[in-house]
């Protein structure tokens, strides 16, 4: 499985990874962007079967990452590990088409409970 991991921060992307490997995830190949844009590049270019972004980012965020997607008729599974959790932001994040989203801190736990139910 292909997975593509957007976070401006190298050290977020970093603990991301880390996790999802602890959450037992380690067979995942997994690709990193350092922002939307980057993002949606390498997603153009390589057709992962997953996305798990950040939020606030530089250059584009991760909302306007997925609305760009979904506009282009990309359906890529996509999901948010994000600072904030807001009801006002997960209302966005599944208006637009993301299947969950995970707000800091997080857990290895908290990864497998909330993504094994959509790769299940």
């Amino acid at each position: 499985m292909k997975v593509i991991v957007a976070d401006d921060s190298r050290v977020m992307r970093q603990i991301v990874i880390r996790t999802l490997r602890q959450a037992g995830y380690d067979w995942w190949e997994i690709e990193e962007a350092e922002d939307g844009a980057d993002a949606l590049a390498r997603i153009r270019a390589t057709a992962p079967d997953f996305v798990l972004s950040d939020w606030n980012m530089p250059e584009m965020t991760g909302i306007e990452l997925l609305r760009a997607l979904r506009a282009e008729g990309n359906e890529t599974p996509f999901a948010f590990v994000t600072s904030e959790g807001s009801p006002q932001m997960r209302e966005q994040a599944a208006a637009a088409g993301a299947l969950f989203l995970i707000a800091k801190p997080f857990t290895a736990d908290t990864f497998r409970d909330t993504i094994d139910p959509f790769i299940g």
